[in-house]
């Protein structure tokens, strides 16, 4: 039987032993049954940021406060390995750093398919081939001068993010029973792939198939994702509620729905974490045109600290340990420098403020990027934990949070400066240009940037622009203004000039594409079969 999942780019070594026929049967089911829910669930989502461009905005739904209301049901809660969550460490599947995040000491490792890796094909496939080999005890990796990198020792729990369902994957083509042709789900590859090689081996370690659930914007799409898990399970013989899910809470819609996110993934949530960084790009992109009240200061501004940010973590503790599932802290993005003794003592004292800060407020354990912040993050939750567990205990009966505080964006004060608006600038070409190369996740400038803190970058551009935003200096930002700064900054070599071209796009253009990943990834990581880059065509986003 011809497979239903087409194979669009090219079989390099091992590819064939992820893309076998029963997983790329496995896929086509997953579509079947799946790929139209998609559909409808991206365009509704187009619908919300419509209304809320017209002047509506977010509210706690009416039509499910009786599951707000109820305090009798719970989740699943964590599953074995997942008890103990005080340090999660995050970083893409390449097999160095897969090596690096298992030796790294920290209780999880977020193996992340999503914003931290740049959708090649490669890094999928062979992202897939380090979980592969990780599970079986074979991972190794010899860099180009001979260093040698190999597990050792205890490992972390993993708990892998696939993409969000906005991304597709074009180097798989999914052929529907009509014969009509489409791009795979990004989605449902990354889980399906995955899920079809690793979730009966890792029962058989001790764990399971657990997963992080990337830009949900509604409990409809987690229902959406639930149904997936049951129809998984299912299908390989697993019991049902096997497989556990930790939901970011990084879009300002899904705030809104926290308890009914919750419902929808009941039998398999394990938790909710605050994903700061999209969590701001989120506010900016929905609220991008309503006018001076939702335009916020330079980025280094927007601390965990202000009162919208406060808001929003504190009824995702509440929420979650209402509803026994674990509250996880949001990742930092300073890191240290190896080199610069001073620089990795400022990154130390103020993520150490930062994990503090998390560990006071209730929340069952952090991320961090980088394995040197581990011990500093640890100590933190462990000066409050001691040698419990988590904190579900701490129900925050004292938090009420309103749907204005939420969005009380001017609550952040702050201000635009000359250099906030050039660091935007120099940060975003600088991240899409590793991007474009294939590194998700780079250093710039001591921080750690992914795509969501690109993605601040450019939309704060892109609104500053549209909102005649006037810096604290007195410059008013605008399209020459920023393409001065271009030319000032010089960036040539490498992958640049595509980079400011992708800049260009999603920060300068009238319109405003809803990632910059969408529109760049077709044109510029899209290969063929016979492995030669296709020709760029212009995507809308």
């Amino acid at each position: 039987m011809t497979s239903r999942i087409e194979i669009a780019g090219p079989l390099r070594d091992r590819y064939d032993e992820i893309l076998t026929p029963g997983a790329l049967r496995f896929l086509a089911d997953l579509h079947d049954h799946f790929a139209g829910r998609r559909h409808d669930r991206l365009a509704a989502r187009m619908q919300v940021r419509y209304d809320l461009g017209n002047g509506r905005n977010l509210r706690f739904l009416p039509e499910t406060a009786a599951i707000r209301a109820d305090d009798s049901w719970r989740v699943a809660g964590a599953g074995p390995g997942l008890e103990d969550r005080r340090v999660e460490i995050t970083g893409p599947t390449d097999r160095k750093m897969a090596i690096n995040a298992l030796n790294s000491g920290a209780n999880v490792w977020l193996a992340d398919q999503e914003d931290a890796t740049s959708p090649t094909w490669g890094n999928v496939i062979e992202g897939q081939l380090s979980l592969f080999d990780a599970f079986r005890g074979r991972l190794e990796y010899t860099s180009d001068d001979g260093k040698q990198y190999r597990v050792t020792g205890t490992q972390p729990t993993v708990v892998m993010r696939p993409r969000g369902w906005h991304l597709v994957e074009k180097h798989l083509t999914y052929v529907d029973r009509t014969g009509r042709r489409t791009a795979a789900s990004g989605s449902l590859v990354d889980f399906g792939l995955y899920f079809f090689h690793n979730a009966k081996r890792l029962i058989e370690l001790g764990r399971g198939p657990y997963f992080y659930l990337a830009k949900l914007e509604s409990h409809l799409e987690a229902r959406l994702w639930d149904d997936v898990f049951s129809f998984s399970e299912t299908a390989l013989g697993i019991d049902h509620g096997t497989i556990r899910a930790t939901v970011l809470i990084e879009t300002i819609p899904a705030a809104f729905e926290m308890d009914e996110i919750l419902w929808e993934l009941r039998d398999h949530c394990a938790g909710l974490n605050a994903g700061r960084w999209d969590y701001i790009f989120s506010i900016i992109k929905n609220y991008r045109g309503r006018g001076q009240w939702f335009v916020l200061p330079d980025r280094t501004q927007i601390t965990m600290t202000v009162p919208f940010m406060r808001a929003y973590t504190e009824l995702l503790v509440q929420t979650a340990h209402k509803r026994g599932a674990h509250a996880i802290g949001g990742m930092s993005a300073f890191i240290p420098n190896r080199r610069d003794p001073q620089v990795t003592e400022q990154a130390l004292e103020k993520v150490a403020a930062d994990k503090k800060r998390e560990a006071g407020d209730g929340f069952d354990g952090t991320w961090v990027a980088h394995p040197d912040l581990i011990p500093t993050a640890r100590a933190e939750f462990d000066a409050v934990l001691g040698s419990r567990p988590n904190q579900l205990d701490r129900q925050r009966p004292e938090v009420s949070v309103t749907a204005e505080q939420l969005l009380d964006i001017r609550s952040a004060g702050g201000t635009v400066t000359d250099a906030g608006v050039r660091g935007n600038v120099s940060i975003a070409i600088r991240y899409i240009e590793s991007w474009l190369r294939g590194v998700g996740a780079a250093a710039i400038d001591n921080l750690m940037e992914d795509a969501a803190t690109a993605e601040i970058s450019r939309s704060q551009i892109w609104q500053w622009i549209h909102q005649d935003t006037v810096t604290e200096e007195g410059t008013v930002i605008t399209r020459p203004l920023i393409e001065g700064y271009i030319a000032e900054l010089g960036f040539t070599g490498g992958r640049f000039a595509d980079a400011i071209e992708v800049f260009r796009e999603v920060a300068l253009k009238e319109e405003f594409p809803t990632f910059l990943t969408v529109a760049a990834y077709p044109r510029y990581l899209v290969e063929e079969a016979e492995g030669a880059p296709r020709e760029r065509v212009g995507v809308a986003a």
